[in-house]
């Protein structure tokens, strides 16, 4: 089962800050320098980059539960956890360190193996952790307020 990636507002102002005022400068240049002798200069590809980043991380994030494993993808962080190593989840932390394929706060984090843990954000909790304990019921759960 696939579960998208929840965004909230900061995520959501903070990237729309980040790629207007980017796409604002490389404009600016546009318009200031004329079309014609406007040359694309190494400063833009690099802005350029950090948009084409931005709307992948966004666009890009999600998680998918099948029998055996958790895969999550964000942008170019991409890996999978076996549901048999993971044996806490916390729901309603933020993890501030750490890997964090995820775009919201108040996800979940996911305890595995002996001392890793990553934080993911799908749009609802309860879904996503009511469909993980269908396949592994020792998974403890942890409610932090």
């Amino acid at each position: 089962m696939k579960f998208k990636s929840k965004k909230d507002i900061l995520f959501k102002v903070l990237g729309c800050l980040i790629i207007g005022f980017f796409i604002g400068i490389i404009l600016f240049r546009i318009v200031s320098d004329g079309l014609e002798n406007y040359s694309l200069m190494w400063t833009d590809i690099l802005m350029l980059a950090v948009v084409a980043f931005l709307i992948w991380l966004g666009l890009g994030t999600n998680y998918e539960l099948t029998q055996t494993e958790l895969k999550y993808k964000s942008g170019p962080i991409r890996g999978r956890i076996e549901i048999n190593k993971i044996h806490e989840i916390i729901k309603g932390k933020t993890l501030w360190s750490g890997l964090k394929p995820a775009t919201a706060r108040n996800g979940l984090i996911i305890k595995y193996e002996k001392y890793n843990e990553i934080y993911i954000s799908p749009e609802t909790n309860d879904c996503f952790v009511k469909k993980i304990l269908e396949l592994n019921d020792k998974i403890k759960i942890t409610t932090e307020k």
